[in-house]
Parts: C-alpha cells; sequence; structure tokens
C-alpha cells in the first residue's frame, strides 16, 4: 500500500500531536497553520510545515492540499474558519476530512458541511485519531491491560492461501491466534487447527504486544 499523505490545518496541541504521531510512521504530512511559532514547532517532524490561512481555498491549492488522502481540520477554536476548512477539502474532492469540534453544536455543523468524521479530542485523543488514519489491516482493538490486546485485523494478501502453522505468527509477530471470523459480523470460530488455511475474506482475532504489532499494521511491515 502506498504512503498515505494527509493535511492537517491546524498546529495546536490536538494538531501537532497528530502530526508528530503520523510522521513517526513514515506518513507524508502537510501542516499548515497560521501561527508561524505553531508551524516552526512541528517544522522538524513533518513533511512540508507551512504558514498560511486555512480558510483561504487557493492557497490550500497552491500547496497541494488536494492531493491529500486525508486531511485532518485540527483548528477548535473558530468555528467559521473550522467550517470554511471542511468546506474547502469537499471543493478539492478530498474523501475523508476528519474535523475537532469543542461541543456538540460544532460537531452537528461541521458534519453538516462536510467532515466525514468530527471528534471532541485532548491532547491523547490526537494519538488516537492518528492511530486510527493509519491502521491498515486493523478493524478493532480492545485494550487488555497497558501491554497487551486483543485485535481484530484482515490478513494482508500475502497471508492467503497459507497455513497458520506456515505463517508462524507467535513467532514472527508474538500474537497468539484465539479465533477467526468468516465476516465481521460472523461469529468467532475458535475451533480450528495450525493446519487451517488463510482465506482472504477472513478476519484474525489475536493476542499480542498491541504496540509491537500496531507499528508492523502502521509501517505497512506485516509480510
Amino acid at each position: 500500500m502506498a504512503t498515505k499523505t494527509v493535511g492537517v490545518l491546524g498546529l495546536g496541541i490536538f494538531g501537532s500531536s497528530i502530526a508528530k504521531e503520523l510522521s513517526e510512521f513514515d506518513c507524508e504530512v502537510i501542516a499548515v497553520d497560521l501561527d508561524v511559532s505553531n508551524v516552526d514547532r512541528v517544522e522538524p517532524f513533518v513533511t512540508e510545515a507551512i504558514q498560511g490561512d486555512i480558510t483561504d481555498l487557493e492557497f490550500l491549492k497552491n500547496i497541494g492540499l488536494e492531493n491529500c488522502d486525508v486531511v485532518v481540520v485540527a483548528t477548535g477554536t473558530s468555528l467559521e474558519a473550522s467550517v470554511l476548512a471542511v468546506m474547502n477539502c469537499k471543493k478539492m474532492n478530498i474523501d475523508r476530512i476528519v474535523a475537532k469540534a469543542k461541543n456538540k453544536m460544532f460537531m452537528e455543523v461541521l458534519m453538516a458541511v462536510g467532515a466525514t468524521t468530527v471528534v471532541r479530542p485532548e491532547k491523547e485523543m490526537g494519538t488516537r485519531v492518528a492511530k486510527n488514519l493509519l491502521r491498515r489491516h486493523i478493524t478493532d482493538i480492545v485494550d487488555l491491560d497497558d501491554q497487551y490486546a486483543v485485535i481484530e485485523f484482515f490478513p494482508p494478501i500475502k497471508w492467503v492461501g497459507h497455513s497458520l502453522e506456515e505463517l508462524d505468527l507467535r513467532k514472527r509477530y508474538e500474537m497468539n491466534v484465539i479465533g477467526i471470523r468468516k465476516k465481521i459480523e460472523r461469529k468467532l470460530d475458535v475451533s480450528f487447527g495450525p493446519d487451517y488455511i488463510m482465506q482472504s475474506n477472513d478476519i484474525i482475532v489475536g493476542i499480542a504486544e498491541s504496540e509491537i504489532f500496531e507499528r508492523y499494521d502502521y509501517l505497512n511491515k506485516l509480510k
């Protein structure tokens, strides 16, 4: 899968935490803010850090924002600026627009003008949003503690046609497979052996160290 290009508009605590997190996983990040001090703070971490007005459509086009797979509208104090930024993204035919809102009314307005996802975050939420954008195969994670989690994910195409024994996920990814679904809504099958052959529509459920497995997934290194 190709490297994702993500635009982050607004570089306060939330926006800068998203920009830094995405950059750690080899995403191309275009970070924009009107305040040069915010731009300077993220410049060492991102692909491009640019000072400018996120409500200016021509400016956003000129910096190549329309080439982004996803844009995060991370400014939250001005509803007008957020609305105009979302509308600009819509005009550039960006499919996925994640917007920050400070209250329920902001959420409703931003959804109405075209945001595909609206969040009401604090600093730690920025990391969670970034991880959701980074996911390639993972569909769900349920933390068991600070280290281990139950992880549901689609198998990489290279796994299809190989047995669990051949894949040896315990050795390669420190994962114990506990179940397999044939579709998201299907019942979890726990009656399988090491000779089970992986199918393209399978959903694997396993227990693993979440940070290790997530990093493999985000960097597209599940082989």
